[in-house]
């Protein structure tokens, strides 16, 4: 009699999918339904009746997939990850108002324990509590029905043929507004659970898969030392500062209301320091971004592009000098694995080392002690350093600036910026800069002792830039082409002693010329070199920023 009952009660394996496919393509797909209300051209009956076509579009897409790859043997488990996949990336687009692509899957899996911890709220487990325990929970405990296996095929395979054929109508019926509104608003393809999720995942791991099996391309064989340093009192040393999430338009020296650079302001006062103010990045994330910066290849041939190639480090490495790279952040992304690396993960300073990050101005204390331990045959010709900033990364904005440099108040202490007013977030991400400020000018002071010795440089640019809630857009990670201009215009300024000045015949007057041109990330490979004084045919003049100010005295 029980088992009576509960064949009764218990779920067609088909049925149960549908169940599944509904909640998909309504609860789990907020953030997209939210965002299409919203928009002037879905008001009205007309753009209702389009509105409720897409959905029902979507829901028969949704039951074709799980008609094809889900099964009764797989069925819970597989349906508990499509449920949490969902609920995550609903909760980060409808509280940071991204999408998911296959550079946001990537961030993902670079992510580092201590930067999930900054992205956890009471939010996010609220979202994940309705959107993947609550019906998790109740699909699991669901009985299925046992259904012959080829009766079973048959029935799901014709559920799926008949879900392909409404969606085909569908479209067909309102393809023209679809059509318009997915060409006007191409964010939306990003966002419909959980085909996005599912196709980022298949293309950074088809990617990621690709790379793996290609062989490293060496780059710039010929290169060589256009001047070779007589002594070790001629030979350069270049701090080459990647920033983090610096974004152009709230850095003081770019004309911003308030004073987030009153160090640098007054180094550039001094007359050796030249800020270049129309600069875009290569990506709007690091793990884009930092790799193109160090290519030869510039962002059009680097994005997409499976093959692998050394980078300018290497170069300037095979030339002769010595290379360092110092990192604050969640690694090199492959930049520095050919060449001396160390972090500050080690350092335990109270001052400058808590909850598991460090101050950027830890980079400057274990710089000595790591530039002692580089081959005294190479740093005779040359030393050429890159230090890598925590800098500004979100979204805990406030741990990135010690309480002296807070200028600002009150902050958004909150990892869900959604949160907070508007002028919080700003604040704290103003304090942040000025902590940036603050690490670049000890810098540029510790370069003028050193000076004494030998020319020294500095160069710094931002990896690429940050929402704060422009638009309903928070953090950074939008596709190039979707991206608003708060996430690709990044600030970046040069730094030149008398010395190096003076070795480079180089005019500060002809670099300032210089600052108000447009620029990006493409620049860097060329100019690093030329300012190292490596000569390649790779190297390409014509982006090099400084080619026409500087000449190498004989």
């Amino acid at each position: 009699m029980t088992q009576t009952l509960i064949r009764r009660n218990a779920w067609h394996p088909t049925t149960l999918l549908l169940a599944l496919a509904v909640w998909l393509a309504t609860l789990g797909n907020v953030p997209l339904w939210r965002a299409i209300w919203r928009l002037p051209e879905t008001q009205g009956p007309h753009a209702l009746m389009t509105l409720m076509t897409l959905a029902a579009a979507v829901l028969a897409f949704t039951l074709v997939f799980l008609c094809l790859l889900v099964w009764p043997r797989w069925l819970k488990p597989v349906a508990l990850v499509l449920l949490a996949l969902a609920a995550t990336s609903s909760y980060f687009m409808q509280s940071y108002g991204v999408v998911i692509d296959a550079s946001m899957i990537a961030n993902v899996v670079q992510t580092n324990p201590q930067e999930a911890l900054d992205l956890l709220s009471w939010s996010m487990l609220g979202t994940l509590g309705l959107g993947l325990v609550l019906p998790g929970l109740w699909l699991w405990r669901q009985q299925l029905r046992p259904v012959g296996a080829g009766r079973l095929a048959w029935q799901q395979l014709g559920t799926l043929a008949l879900a392909l054929l409404l969606a085909v109508v569908l479209l067909w019926a309102s393809f023209q507004d679809l059509a318009s509104l997915m060409r006007n608003h191409k964010s939306l393809r990003y966002m419909i659970n959980p085909f996005n999720t599912v196709y980022a995942l298949g293309r950074h791991g088809l990617g990621q898969a690709a790379q793996a099996q290609q062989v490293l391309q060496p780059v710039g064989e010929d290169a060589h030392l256009a001047v070779p340093a007589s002594n070790p009192a001629s030979a350069p040393l270049i701090l080459l500062v990647v920033g983090e999430t610096a974004r152009a338009v709230n850095f003081g020296l770019n004309g911003y209301a308030r004073d987030t650079t009153p160090e640098l302001r007054q180094l550039q006062q001094d007359g050796d320091l030249v800020y270049f103010s129309q600069v875009s990045s290569c990506g709007t994330n690091t793990q884009t971004s930092v790799p193109c910066m160090f290519s030869h290849l510039g962002r059009k041939d680097f994005v997409g592009n499976d093959a692998r190639y050394e980078n300018v480090l290497d170069v300037i490495q095979r030339a002769g000098l010595a290379v360092l790279w110092l990192d604050n952040q969640a690694g090199c992304k492959g930049v520095c694995d050919r060449v001396p690396h160390a972090d500050t993960q080690a350092l335990k300073s109270p001052a400058l080392c808590q909850g598991g990050d460090c101050l950027d101005e830890s980079l400057l204390q274990i710089l000595p002690e790591q530039l002692a331990r580089l081959d005294p045959a190479k740093t005779a010709r040359g030393t050429v350093v890159v230090m890598h900033q925590m800098g500004s990364h979100g979204p805990a904005y406030s741990k990135r600036s010690a309480s002296a440099r807070k200028a600002f108040t009150p902050e958004c202490t909150s990892h869900a910026l959604q949160d907070c007013l508007p002028e919080q977030i700003t604040n704290a991400y103003d304090n942040s800069l000025r902590e940036t400020d603050h690490f670049l000018a000890q810098t540029i002071h510790w370069l003028q002792a050193q000076a004494k010795e030998r020319p020294t440089a500095l160069m710094y640019v931002s990896d690429h830039g940050e929402s704060l809630g422009e638009k309903g857009l928070y953090l950074h990670g939008m596709p190039y082409a979707l991206a608003p201009q708060e996430q690709t215009h990044v600030p970046m300024l040069m730094w030149f002693s008398k010395g190096m000045q003076q070795s480079l015949d180089l005019s500060v007057d002809c670099a300032q010329a210089q600052a108000g041109k447009p620029w990006s990330h493409d620049n860097l490979f060329h100019t690093l070199l030329g300012l190292s004084g490596v000569q390649t045919r790779v190297a390409q003049a014509s982006r090099d920023i400084l080619s026409t100010c500087e000449r190498k005295l004989l």
